[in-house]
């Protein structure tokens, strides 16, 4: 099936005449009918009935009008792109993020983009570290952030963004949260039930160190929504283990408790020897220069909000 083919049969359908279809075309008639009649023999049978000077639609060109009117938009759409991407109109980024990962903490290097880049089109796929590492190598992604990602190839370049420990996390009126101990000893919970969230990577969670510690995530309760996890936190469920980036609101309390003595590094990955475009170059600097330090969403900034 050819684009020309389903070009005019749309203009016989909408003139419900083959000449006046010819002419908005700007094609011979014959060449116009030949083309129907292939797409006819293609799709298995007659698209339109001569009834005079006017045609109209078999009940097999009434069920593929919309079908090829959509296929027709798509690929004029799609022309229409790769011509604003050839002349530099148009750009995209693919960025793949760990779900642990709050974006707050990437918003300023992205709305530099936004701002340098006004007509950037900002794709985002979540995913764990393994999940993200795989849209890498496969190319479906210009770059990725986030925590440890279990792999480790010869050309695989990351750069470094912060360290940060992972948190006790529990609702604003648990009973952990009426504590004033600064940092919590992890004796208080080692007969909790604990929630997990399910895009946290085991090349995070280093299971040796909460076996040291006493903690057994066997039964844990797994979520993958961090929507989900808040709400199963603050209901108080269990208690979750979080990087202290993550899930900072006001319904929740993070409590530091170095006993658990899991840590994690958030860098940005990249390809050797992959062409980089402009954006994944701008982006790529702009997170390197970034002062880290100074990154945290942290809980103080989110009352305030409220």
């Amino acid at each position: 099936m050819e684009m020309q083919q389903v070009r005019y049969f749309l203009a016989v359908a909408r003139t419900q005449n083959f000449t006046r279809a010819a002419e908005s075309c700007n094609v011979t008639q014959p060449a116009l009918t030949r083309a129907i009649q292939q797409l006819e023999d293609e799709l298995g049978g007659p698209l339109l009935r001569r009834e005079g000077r006017l045609s109209h639609l078999t009940d097999l060109g009434k069920r593929m009008q919309p079908l090829l009117q959509q296929c027709f938009d798509a690929a004029q759409a799609a022309k229409s792109v790769a011509a604003k991407v050839r002349t530099g109109e148009v750009a995209s980024l693919t960025l793949a993020v760990s779900r642990t990962l709050d974006l707050e903490h990437l918003m300023r290097p992205l709305t530099e983009m936004h701002r340098s880049f006004p007509g950037l089109q900002l794709k985002l796929r979540r995913g764990t570290g393994a999940q993200i590492a795989a849209l890498l190598k496969a190319g479906e992604v210009d770059l990725a952030i986030g925590g440890p990602i279990g792999e480790s190839w010869d050309r695989l370049e990351s750069w470094p963004m912060f360290a940060e420990a992972f948190d006790l996390v529990v609702g604003a009126d648990h009973p952990l949260a009426m504590r004033n101990d600064l940092d919590l000893d992890v004796e208080l919970v080692r007969e909790a039930r604990f929630l997990v969230h399910a895009g946290t990577d085991m090349a995070e969670f280093e299971s040796a160190r909460l076996d040291a510690a006493g903690i057994k995530l066997d039964h844990a309760h797994e979520v993958d929504s961090d929507r989900d996890l808040e709400a199963l936190v603050v209901a108080q469920f269990g208690v979750a283990i979080m990087p202290a980036s993550a899930m900072c609101t006001p319904r929740v309390r993070h409590l530091a408790c170095s006993g658990l003595d899991l840590r994690r590094t958030v860098a940005i990955y990249s390809v050797a020897g992959r062409a980089r475009s402009r954006e994944a170059a701008a982006l790529l600097n702009l997170v390197r220069s970034a002062d880290w330090s100074r990154r945290l969403y942290t809980l103080e900034d989110a009352e305030q909000r409220v």
